[in-house]
């Protein structure tokens, strides 16, 4: 894939009006998430759950493309279409999560580095041939005592530059993920500041490999409050804080920003985006790429029966409608009211 094609793949990523659905749980999550609704995790409810979301009626017209799993990239819908394949005659681009989960790093207690670097370049081939367009890779900073250090901001940066680099080389465009995990009690200012620090380190090594940043998708945590801080910042405070934040660190170059939602809440992360959104024009697109914001309501509603598919469908492309509306801020409260 030419960088040309790179790009045009990336600028279909955050295309106006839209965004990315990840749904790219590891085994560990979607276990955890069925759960919640107390059904097991085996590979026929994991189809069932997948395809509730992508055939759901109407979602292209929010959603631009979806991260799958290794597992659902070689899954097919019951009636027997390829996922990859469903997506791509609905207009919706697939994607894969290529990374293979964080490790500790010894001597550095609290902090991980993402591995899955080693027989990356043959994954990205078998992935390209199975109809997928770009990657995600996920790097997880914790804020704690002491912590972040700069060697764990400087291994994870380093790791999402090299994959970055072989996603292009071998023709996915990649989206870069470095989250700042929202658990833990510190503040907004905290967070702002370990934010910068981790995206100035990331840019910098993404320049050092060459990377072309037309051709990727940067996908941050927001400059949110620790959970477990008593003094939550608000919305406008975090739009701000956020946006600041990605003008000092993000070039211009790169088409797009799509947000993970990290844990808040759906309501949380649509009004943050539509927040940010109002405050444009930005030099980027300001897009989303949620799991849980987007899934939970229908994943409860879900329930793992059949019988309650049409259901979950409606509430989840009433969130997605949601955050597209957010995508040029234009998301208020009544949205939520009418679906009632």
């Amino acid at each position: 894939m030419s960088k040309q094609e790179l790009e045009t793949v990336a600028q279909s990523m955050v295309a106006k009006g839209k965004g990315i659905l990840a749904a790219d749980e590891s085994m560990g999550t979607i276990k955890r998430r069925f759960d919640s609704i107390k059904i097991e995790s085996n590979e026929n409810n994991r189809r069932a759950y997948r395809e509730m979301l992508f055939t759901t009626k109407g979602i292209e017209e929010a959603i631009s493309g979806v991260i799958l799993f290794d597992e659902t990239i070689r899954t097919s819908a019951s009636d027997g279409t390829p996922f990859p394949q469903v997506l791509s005659k609905k207009g919706i681009i697939p994607g894969i999560k290529v990374d293979k989960g964080p490790v500790d790093i010894p001597g550095f207690p609290g902090e991980v580095v993402t591995e899955g670097l080693d027989g990356l370049r043959s994954r990205v081939k078998e992935y390209r041939e199975l109809g997928a367009k770009f990657a995600k890779w996920r790097a997880v900073i914790t804020i704690g005592d002491g912590i972040p250090t700069y060697t764990c901001m400087e291994a994870n940066a380093h790791a999402l530059a090299r994959y970055a680099a072989l996603c292009q080389e071998g023709g996915l465009v990649p989206i870069v993920e470095p989250e700042v995990l929202l658990d833990g009690s510190h503040t907004v200012e905290r967070c702002e500041e370990v934010t910068e620090k981790t995206l100035k380190i990331t840019f910098a090594k993404l320049f050092d490999h060459r990377v072309h940043l037309e051709g990727m998708i940067l996908k941050p945590s927001m400059v949110v409050s620790g959970k477990d801080n008593p003094t939550q910042a608000g919305v406008e405070e975090v739009a701000e804080r956020t946006i600041r934040c990605l003008k000092r660190t993000v070039p211009a170059a790169v088409p797009g920003i799509a947000f993970l939602s990290g844990g808040q809440s759906a309501e949380s992360a649509t009004e943050h985006l539509n927040a940010m959104n109002a405050m444009g024009p930005h030099p980027w697109e300001v897009s989303f790429s949620y799991a849980r914001a987007l899934q939970d309501p229908a994943l409860k509603a879900w329930k793992g029966q059949a019988a309650n598919v049409s259901v979950a469908q409606k509430i989840f492309y009433h969130r997605a409608k949601c955050n597209s509306a957010a995508r040029s801020g234009k998301y208020n409260k009544q949205m939520e009211a009418q679906a009632a």
